[in-house]
């Protein structure tokens, strides 16, 4: 769980990303930036910072951010009623991300499963998003990803997007954050 001071210093440190990325967030998204913990209490190793433009019954538009080496752990978006589960489309901004599908493993992935969660990371079908780059990841399907040594900004671009119905495969993941007064 994070403080209160805790969680200013990562919104300021996150809205220095998009800075210096030269997105312009206004005042009130500035203070609204999401910053997931996940309840692990390790939010440099295994966490996630993001702004959520825009998240309607069709459509979701968000920014993430990614601190070096910073990993969003395993999870899958599932179908939920008649719908799919939410279909996302990554497109990396700066920086280097390296996401992991379901799929055939990469021989020698470059990401580092952090460590104490090994067990928790089961899928390593490599996919390298530089600069420019994008891929689409079906409802569904477990993945996780993790920002290279500078860092990364990714726009994400889905359908409906209702985090708290993701299955993570660690069952000490908490989605929804949490914070405590200082």
């Amino acid at each position: 769980m994070l403080t209160q001071t805790q969680l200013k210093a990562a919104q300021a440190r996150t809205a220095e990303y998009f800075a210096k990325a030269g997105i312009v967030l206004s005042q009130e998204e500035t203070e609204s930036i999401e910053i997931a913990e996940f309840g692990l209490e390790e939010l440099e190793k295994q966490g996630l910072e993001l702004i959520t433009y825009i998240n309607t019954d069709r459509y979701c538009a968000k920014e993430l951010v990614l601190f070096p080496g910073q990993t969003c752990p395993e999870h899958k978006h599932p179908p939920i009623g008649s719908d799919p589960g939410k279909m996302e489309t990554f497109r990396c901004r700066s920086g280097k991300v390296y996401l992991y599908v379901e799929g055939d493993p990469a021989e020698s992935p470059k990401a580092q499963v952090p460590a104490g969660s090994e067990p928790y990371y089961t899928v390593f079908h490599e996919i390298e998003l530089n600069p420019g780059e994008q891929y689409t990841i079906q409802p569904n399907t477990l993945h996780w990803f993790q920002a290279g040594a500078e860092g990364a900004i990714v726009s994400e671009f889905s359908s409906t997007s209702r985090d708290e119905y993701d299955i993570f495969t660690d069952p000490r993941i908490k989605r929804i954050p949490e914070v405590a007064a200082d």
